[in-house]
């Protein structure tokens, strides 16, 4: 738990000193989230880590009181974004700042084997933690993308590549497809690292930089617009259909 930890809280405090740099007149600029501009991006990560919090603190309860009050995620979403749109935008910071400080609190008191229920089923503390540094870095990607900026690859995208290819056979089954498996992906990373993940006797294989891997298991970024390539006619349909989130 101690090195996903560590990471998670690096990567909310990369993206936290970025927004640091935004003259708040750009706050309103459109992200590439249809209807979402730099402050309902923030807003929306804050929100969630609220959620997060109420998921470990009160368990299913906390779930079932959300679904009550929201009819689907989407839904969801929209109040936070709300929330976010009535706060100034150092206000809006200060909220994600307290939010996520109390989850990475709550997650360094568990064992990574804990489970914690959430929105697609239970999850162990620390895939719990890998999906809440993903969050960040995908919200991040956008939020660099509405100013114009570069985000900067780093070693923590191994926590996101690797979600990417375990939430593979889920993937397959919220496309309504069925998962035969195994893919083997290989990437090549920062620092010069070589990532892989699948067995070594798999007939199907995705190689590539681990930047544009990330991006398509986070969609954001078709894998025709990158230089990923697929060897294997279940590759080239994982590659459609990679996703790391609910």
């Amino acid at each position: 738990m101690r090195e996903i930890l560590a990471d998670l809280v690096a990567e909310q405090q990369g993206l936290d000193q970025f927004l640091q740099t935004i003259d708040y007149r750009k706050w309103s600029t459109p992200s590439l989230a249809p209807g979402w501009d730099v402050r309902d991006q923030v807003s929306h990560l804050a929100s969630s880590e609220e959620l997060a919090f109420r998921a470990i603190d009160e368990g299913k309860s906390a779930l079932a009181e959300t679904a009550d009050r929201f009819q689907t995620t989407d839904d969801f979403n929209k109040q936070g974004v709300a929330e976010g749109r009535a706060m100034r935008p150092q206000q809006v910071i200060e909220w994600w700042r307290q939010t996520r400080a109390r989850v990475v609190d709550q997650l360094s008191r568990m064992n990574g084997s804990e489970r914690i229920p959430w929105v697609a089923g239970d999850m162990s503390a620390k895939s719990f933690a890998t999906a809440r540094l993903m969050e960040t870095w995908a919200h991040g990607l956008d939020i660099h993308g509405a100013v114009g900026s570069e985000s900067e690859d780093t070693t923590r995208l191994r926590h996101v590549a690797f979600l990417g290819w375990k939430s593979l056979p889920w993937a397959f089954q919220v496309a309504g497809e069925e998962y035969p498996g195994p893919i083997r992906i290989e990437l090549r990373a920062p620092e010069f690292q070589k990532w892989v993940y699948g067995p070594e006797d798999s007939d199907n294989v995705i190689r590539g930089r681990a930047g544009d891997w990330c991006r398509v298991a986070v969609r954001r970024v078709k894998a025709a617009d990158t230089s990923l390539e697929a060897e294997g006619e279940i590759a080239e349909q994982a590659l459609r259909l990679a996703r790391a989130y609910a």
